[in-house]
């Protein structure tokens, strides 16, 4: 008999000196609550707080020192958790950027012990980005839905970036230097494991791409936009055979590296790769309506969501910050009727007034919250 995992539950959350939070203690039911706060009091906060027990860093690209709570020293969170392997996971980091992690008690000696302890997918109106920004909104994208769902991935990524980060050190070296023998051995010797490694980078983002592709024009199309939408990968390599990447990939940085030398940096690999979105063949970002980028951006998070269930069988929860705002109330619909569909999990809804609190949420328990001060509602 096939046994389902059950969702990951976030039961218990503690928060000091986070954001505008001066300190805050939330119990969670298995189904979720609801947060009720106009804008800039909060909830935005609280969903970048559960989603650093995710990733270890904020989810919204600030640096770790900008989450300490103007005058803290640090801050701290701290979280009670079902349906994952540790039952407790805090986190603290002081203005010296000094930070410790610890799962059910045991301080951590490698951080990415404690990567996805909480596994969670945060929708909101900023992931509009995913579509119309630049491409390193989708590398990362990429890099985030893969390196946790992937070891293989993540160890590729983690050698690649070592890689990369020492090649370009030796390139810089090497413009101030003039270019000598030397400098140009130095960068070369850093080639072979860029080829290597970023050829796995490569491989495991395009068959991600091949596998959810389909899933991506069908959800499109499922919350009501009718015209076809494609994922593709796209960069120097993407027609390149797998077995055949670390070849090209060596063969490239090679014949570049003249030209990299001038530049000070590496100018070929997946760092530079894109994923792109096409709506009837066209990218999306430049003929896509604001409502048509926006419904792609939610079908995004919403195959990270799937993509974590099917590789580890566990559902992440939910972190719904007002995601539906300017959409109308058909496509909202069938957007939460796709959340109904990939798993049963645990949902944080915010939105700014009861009213604005979807017909299928009502039910689960609400709290107020107020200039960081959360609060049940009886």
């Amino acid at each position: 008999m096939h046994v389902v995992a059950p969702p990951a539950r976030l039961r218990g959350l503690t928060l000091q000196s986070f954001r505008n939070v001066a300190e805050a203690t939330l119990t969670l039911p298995p189904e979720g609550i609801v947060v009720v706060g106009d804008n800039g009091q909060g909830k935005s906060n609280l969903v970048e707080a559960i989603g650093y027990l995710r990733l270890l860093r904020s989810g919204r690209g600030a640096r770790d020192r900008d989450c300490i709570r103007h005058g803290g020293t640090a801050f701290h969170l701290s979280a009670t958790l079902e349906g994952v392997p540790a039952t407790r996971v805090t986190a603290a980091v002081d203005r010296q950027g000094r930070k410790k992690v610890t799962l059910d008690g045991r301080a951590l000696d490698r951080l990415t012990e404690a990567l996805d302890a909480l596994p969670s997918v945060a929708f909101s109106p900023r992931d509009v980005d995913l579509v119309a920004g630049a491409p390193q909104e989708r590398r990362r994208y990429l890099d985030i839905t893969l390196a946790l769902t992937s070891p293989r991935y993540l160890q590729a990524l983690r050698q690649y970036r070592a890689a990369l980060s020492r090649r370009n050190a030796a390139l810089r070296d090497a413009a101030r230097g003039g270019g000598s023998v030397a400098d140009r051995e130095a960068a070369a010797a850093w080639e072979p494991a860029l080829a290597q490694h970023g050829a796995t980078v490569i491989a495991e983002r395009r068959a991600w791409v091949a596998a959810w592709g389909p899933t991506f024009a069908a959800r499109c199309a499922a919350i009501g936009e009718p015209a076809p939408t494609d994922l593709r990968y796209a960069g120097t390599f993407a027609e390149v055979a797998d077995d055949a990447l670390v070849g090209a990939l060596r063969e490239t940085l090679e014949r570049q590296r003249a030209q990299d030398l001038r530049r000070g940096l590496t100018q070929a690999g997946p760092h530079r790769d894109d994923l792109t979105l096409t709506l009837e063949g066209h990218d999306l970002r430049i003929v896509g309506s604001a409502g048509q980028q926006r419904t792609a951006a939610i079908v995004l998070r919403l195959l990270e969501a799937a993509t974590h269930h099917v590789a580890t069988g566990v559902m992440p929860v939910l972190l719904l910050d007002d995601p539906f705002a300017e959409l109308d109330r058909d496509r909202t619909e069938r957007i939460l009727a796709l959340l109904d569909g990939i798993g049963h999990g645990q949902h944080v809804v915010c939105v700014p007034r009861p009213d604005e609190i979807p017909a299928r949420f009502t039910r689960l328990a609400r709290w107020q919250v107020r200039g960081g001060t959360f609060a049940p509602v009886p």
